[in-house]
């Protein structure tokens, strides 16, 4: 017996465990003001619910088997057909200064004296019936079950308090959108220059070319053909060309040559941004482009069409606009 309280309890306190894991993962998670219970906290009520219930059954039909299996143990003399008053469960209690149990409760136990009072009139085989009452704990249930329908139904159906699958679809897929968004970013500012790649959407380009119109024009040009600082559209480079090397130089600066540090004003993915812009502007030619400075630089095969697709989108972009 204590073997199997032992193995139900540990069960209950899976179910617990488990319970608690999904509702610290669902708080770490952002969440979404004005939505209901989403499916993860459904399914920990449910499971919560179902782990008491089955505990609770489990333990009240372990003392009744308790109870029988004592009574086989140490069986009660059997007197005979001795004509006496049948006593009732109150009076017997009282004649035996007995208080009963809170399992002889829930069960709805009665004496084994009062067996012959809950015989029923009717014989197979010489095989006789007992008319025992319904256990008390299974009229809880059911009766429970019936108040909770009851709950369910005015609260998610009457009352509308509670939100029908399809809204919980619908929220469920708002707050996946505000997830994936927030992912995103958080994804988009872990890019260093190691793990930059280039990037030729629109949308990046666009991006891109703002912060270069507000941020770099002065010493580059408009058309990044160089004025203060070097032609940024030919071959050639002071500090290395390709993806990687155009994010370092944005982000430490070349300090001793007047180019600032650009990674305490612009995030990561801003710094991606502009660089890709950068190398979109590779073979544009622009007119009054400054001189060639630095080492030519050979771009990789699929570096150079990635660059190359990247400034077919730009100059696509320009024309869209104009």
């Amino acid at each position: 017996m204590k073997k199997i309280k032992l193995l139900l309890f540990s069960l209950f306190s899976s179910v617990a465990t488990y319970a608690a894991d999904q509702k610290t993962a669902e708080a770490i998670a952002p969440s979404q003001p004005g939505l209901g219970l989403n499916q993860s906290e459904l399914l920990i009520v449910l499971l919560l619910l179902f782990a008491l219930v089955l505990l609770f059954v489990s333990i009240t039909l372990l003392n009744a088997f308790k109870v029988m299996y004592q009574e086989q143990l140490n069986p009660t003399k059997y007197i005979g057909n001795v004509k006496e008053e049948p006593l009732d469960y109150d009076s017997w209690l009282k004649q035996k200064a007995v208080k009963p149990s809170i399992w002889t409760k829930l069960l709805s136990l009665k004496p084994i004296e009062e067996e012959k009072n809950l015989v029923i009139d009717h014989a197979y085989d010489g095989i006789k019936e007992l008319n025992n009452p319904v256990p008390a704990w299974f009229n809880f249930l059911f009766y429970g079950t019936m108040i909770f329908a009851a709950g369910y139904l005015f609260y998610y159906h009457i009352g509308g308090y509670g939100d029908l699958q399809d809204k919980e679809y619908e929220n469920e897929m708002a707050k996946a959108k505000v997830e994936k968004a927030a992912f995103l970013e958080k994804s988009a500012n872990t890019i260093d220059e190691n793990s930059v790649k280039v990037d030729n959407t629109p949308a990046v380009l666009e991006e891109g070319k703002t912060i270069f119109s507000a941020n770099c024009v002065v010493c580059h040009g408009d058309k990044g053909q160089g004025l203060i600082g070097p032609n940024l559209t030919d071959n050639y480079w002071l500090h290395g060309g390709g993806i990687n090397n155009v994010f370092k130089t944005i982000k430490y600066g070349i300090p001793e040559k007047g180019m600032i540090s650009w990674e305490k004003n612009l995030n990561p993915k801003q710094i991606s941004a502009v660089a890709n812009f950068i190398l979109s502007l590779h073979g544009s030619n622009p007119a009054g482009a400054k001189a060639p400075q630095g080492e030519k630089y050979e771009a990789k095969d699929v570096e150079d069409n990635e660059m190359k697709s990247a400034k077919d989108s730009v100059n696509q972009t320009d024309v869209n606009q104009k």
